[in-house]
Formats: C-alpha cells, structure tokens, sequence
C-alpha cells in the first residue's frame, strides 16, 4: 500500500527547487545512507547554483572519511545560526526526534522551513512537508528519484555517494530490501561511473587492526538465547580502551552474528560514557522496529536500534541486556 506521505513529494521537490541555500541533516552516528544521501543532495545543489552545507555531529567514521573529503561541516555549536541563514533545512534518513540528538531543540525552532525525506516507518512531527516511503530500500534511492524530478543530472561525483547510501543499507544488495527498484538504480549508477569493486574495497576493507581486536572481543562476548535465535553481544568502555578501537568502528558488527544458523534475531549493546546504544537486526517476522519502539528508539521490521542513558552505576549495561532478551523472548513466535 502506497505510504500516505508520498503525497508531499511534489511539494517537497518544489521547496528544494525555489530554495537558494540548503542546510542538510541527517541521524546521529550517520552511516552510509545518510552520508552518501546528504552528501548527493548538496553536490546536486550546488552544480544547480545554489549553497549547500551539511551538518553533522563528528566524528566521521574512518572509511567513510574519503568520499567526504573537502566537506566542512555544521556542528551542533554553529547550527543555530546556520539554520536561521538557510532557505531550507533538509533532514534525510530520519524523522524520529530522538535520532536528532544535539540538533533537535534548535531544529524545532525552524520548524517551518524543514523538509523530511525517509524511509523509516518511526516518525516524529518534526516538519509539516514529509516524504516517506517504507517502500525505498534507501533514503538514498528517494535522493536520487528527488535529482530525477529536479531536473538535475547525477554526474559521477553525484553517482558515487548514491551507491554508498544504496549498497550500504541493503548489506551489499544481499537484504531483504533489495529490489527491482534499487537494483535499476544501481544499474543507472554503474553507467555513471560507478565502480562497484572500488566502493567496496574503500568501505569494507580499509580497516584499521583496532577494529579487528574489537571484531574478535565482541564475537568473544557472544551470547545465545532463546533457543540460540538470539545473538545477544555486548561491548563495554573496557573494551575500546583495550583494543584501541573508536566507538565509530562498532557499524555492521552486529551483522556478525546472522551468520549463524539458528539465528533470528541480533542484538549488540555499546557503552559508552553517557549511553548504552542498542542495535537490533531480524531475518525473521520478528519486527525489532517494534522492540525499538518500546525502548523510544525505531527503525526498520529488520533494522532498528536505541539508545538509553546511563546512570552513575555498573548495572545499567545488564539491565539493558536483560530488557532486550525479555523483548526478544516475548516477540519471537
């Protein structure tokens, strides 16, 4: 069924055309979709004659620092202001206040100039102009259909982050999510000049040895539950300090534990000084955007996460670990 808030398409597509300066935005921890969507968006702005800027709460993760390269970026500190300066403030791959972070109060205070494109069935009044569709395997893919209806041309240098965004949120086209619909777009992509092979390499094999050390700690902490259909891994502050690993290396490593046969369900708990951050993944019908939910995070039916903030006490990872496997234990069939 066709998401109602297509409709907002064609008034989200003339507010981009009119407007002179964008300010782009995108979810805390961004990963591939929102970078390479945010980063495609801008470039096509500017070739079009217009300012664009994108703001971001950095650190960048290391392999993605490349295709960013040349980038000065907004920060929570200077957003504000910016906000204030730009015609138009675009949020990409989210429309959940709490995946905001730092950006949400004074996002809220420019309300009537912000548009939304996503692709997640978690959504927050964070604009009166929301383009969603659950349908898009990518908020990158809703990117390059935007470019598409503007008139503006993907060039190479466009074509590049719009793979990222589009191979990364469907695990390499292996997801479920994977459709005739990307993989056409993949296909206008690769004309570009796209060069699948080097994209990957960049992304997935550019690791450093610290990430590595942590690969092995978090695989070494697996847990089974719930007949061995939950993977449950956890990753401490003691961990990044005893591997040297940044907590930015964490992305993808709960994909680690799909592998294993029984599996249905994945979940990896980091800590850090002020949160625990929950990631949640299904190959079942189990719908973890529904646990997320529950723990005031979301996502995908298959991909979804949270956060909790931490009190001054050991107990608060272990309370969480316990939360997750009675959701899981719960929802499972």
């Amino acid at each position: 069924m066709p998401d109602p808030t297509a409709s907002a398409k064609p008034t989200l597509v003339s507010r981009v055309a009119q407007a002179s300066s964008l300010l782009l935005l995108a979810h805390r921890s961004p990963d591939g979709d929102a970078l390479g969507s945010m980063l495609a968006l801008a470039r096509g702005a500017r070739q079009a004659g217009k300012t664009a800027a994108l703001a971001l709460d950095l650190p960048i993760p290391k392999h993605y620092q490349a295709l960013l390269a040349g980038e000065t970026f907004v920060t929570p500190e200077t957003f504000p202001a910016e906000a204030t300066r730009a015609d138009l403030i675009v949020v990409v791959d989210t429309s959940s206040r709490s995946q905001l972070g730092p950006f949400v109060d004074a996002l809220a205070a420019v309300r009537e100039k912000v548009v939304v494109i996503d692709h997640h069935a978690t959504r927050d009044d964070i604009s009166d102009c929301l383009w969603a569709d659950t349908t898009a395997a990518a908020a990158g893919l809703m990117v390059m259909e935007l470019l598409d209806a503007l008139g503006w041309p993907v060039t190479p240098d466009i074509a590049g982050p719009l793979a990222l965004a589009i191979t990364t949120d469907t695990g390499w086209l292996r997801f479920s999510n994977t459709d005739g619909r990307c993989l056409r777009a993949m296909a206008t992509l690769v004309e570009a000049g796209v060069r699948p092979d080097e994209l990957y390499a960049e992304i997935y094999q550019t690791d450093r040895p610290q990430r590595i050390k942590l690969l092995a700690r978090v695989l070494e902490n697996l847990e089974l539950h719930c007949n061995d259909q939950l993977a449950l891994m956890m990753l401490r502050k003691s961990d990044f300090a005893d591997t040297g690993a940044h907590e930015e290396e964490t992305e993808n490593l709960v994909n680690e534990a799909m592998r294993i046969a029984t599996v249905q369900a994945a979940a990896i708990l980091v800590e850090n000084d002020d949160e625990i951050r929950a990631s949640l993944r299904s190959r079942s019908d189990l719908d973890v955007a529904k646990i997320a939910r529950t723990f005031h995070g979301g996502g995908h039916a298959k991909a979804a996460g949270f956060r909790v903030a931490t009190k001054e006490n050991e107990s608060d990872l272990e309370t969480v670990r316990e939360d997750v496997i009675a959701a899981v234990r719960t929802a499972l069939p």
